[in-house]
């Protein structure tokens, strides 16, 4: 497929032309009509839950390209929001047809859940802290003396809460779950979860990325019926691993937003609003390493 080329760079969109609905961490939702939406997304970044004061250029095509391919590559597994609508064709102007250009859908609105829907296949991250801490991960035990980076026994479905910007997600059990969205939904989110992960790691690992770790929004629609929505296997919704580096004990370097976490722990910021600018050399090896990712992806991909 194509890879995008355009390195312009987008910060915050201003499409005068629809109603603003928000603005995430990452994607500015406008409203089309009542039953679609514009999502564009910028070329913000977050990291601990804080948007970061420097962007990175092309980053948000990079995402937008990616997701649309494993919407694609998914579909026949479950439902998904994009409608094919053109963004071009929902916008007014020139200066606003080219903020949509390559980073932005039109998609089906849906009601979404009020969780977010993790997988995690490798002890990494906060799951690699709990486990020194406590032994468990989600509050599962593990078993002893596993190392970091280490495939886990099974993959393991760790929903938490979706939090307000600036807000830290809390991770909750497969209780509070049910109790937020009832049992049967749950139980369905956490199944196509587990699912989807498993197809997309069999994938991904043929193309040299492990994917240790990811999360998944789902909405419904007016039947209650389950879809896949926001953004899906990206470098900032996923914890990617080159195959070639990977050797449990250590935390392999990666081609997702780790890099730009590992700076911040550097410099012992406290991970509290405003975020520190960000160094040029950070957010040009940051730019590469999403473009290397979605390069291994979808480069000749069927």
């Amino acid at each position: 497929m194509d890879l995008p080329t355009s390195s312009s760079t987008l910060f915050q969109s201003d499409i005068r032309s629809l109603p603003l609905l928000n603005r995430g961490k990452v994607r500015d939702i406008y409203e089309v009509d009542a039953k679609h939406l514009l999502i564009i997304t910028t070329d913000r970044l977050s990291a601990f839950d804080v948007v970061l004061p420097t962007p990175i250029p092309g980053k948000g095509r990079v995402l937008n390209t990616l997701s649309n391919f494993w919407f694609g590559r998914l579909d026949y597994m479950m439902p998904n929001h994009l409608t094919g609508i053109k963004p071009e064709d929902v916008v007014k102007t020139a200066d606003e047809r080219a903020q949509v250009e390559g980073r932005a859908v039109v998609v089906r609105k849906l009601k979404p859940l009020p969780i977010e829907a993790i997988v995690r296949g490798f002890l990494a991250g906060s799951a690699w802290k709990e486990y020194q801490a406590q032994g468990t991960v989600g509050g599962m035990r593990m078993p002893p003396d596993m190392e970091e980076a280490e495939w886990m026994p099974e993959a393991l479905f760790t929903p938490s809460t979706k939090a307000e910007q600036g807000q830290h997600d809390e991770n909750i059990t497969l209780k509070q779950m049910e109790n937020l969205i009832g049992e049967k939904l749950a139980r369905e989110v956490e199944t196509m979860s587990l699912t989807v992960y498993f197809e997309s790691m069999k994938y991904a690992s043929q193309r040299g990325i492990i994917i240790a770790d990811t999360k998944f929004e789902f909405g419904v629609d007016e039947d209650g019926t389950l879809t896949l929505i926001d953004e899906v296997l990206t470098p900032d919704s996923s914890r990617f691993w080159p195959t070639a580096s990977y050797e449990p004990g250590h935390n392999p370097p990666s081609f997702d937003k780790q890099y730009v976490r590992d700076y911040l722990e550097s410099i012992g910021w406290n991970k509290k609003p405003p975020g520190p600018v960000l160094p040029p050399e950070v957010v040009a090896r940051t730019a590469e390493k999403y473009h290397e990712a979605l390069r291994l992806l979808t480069q000749n991909a069927d």
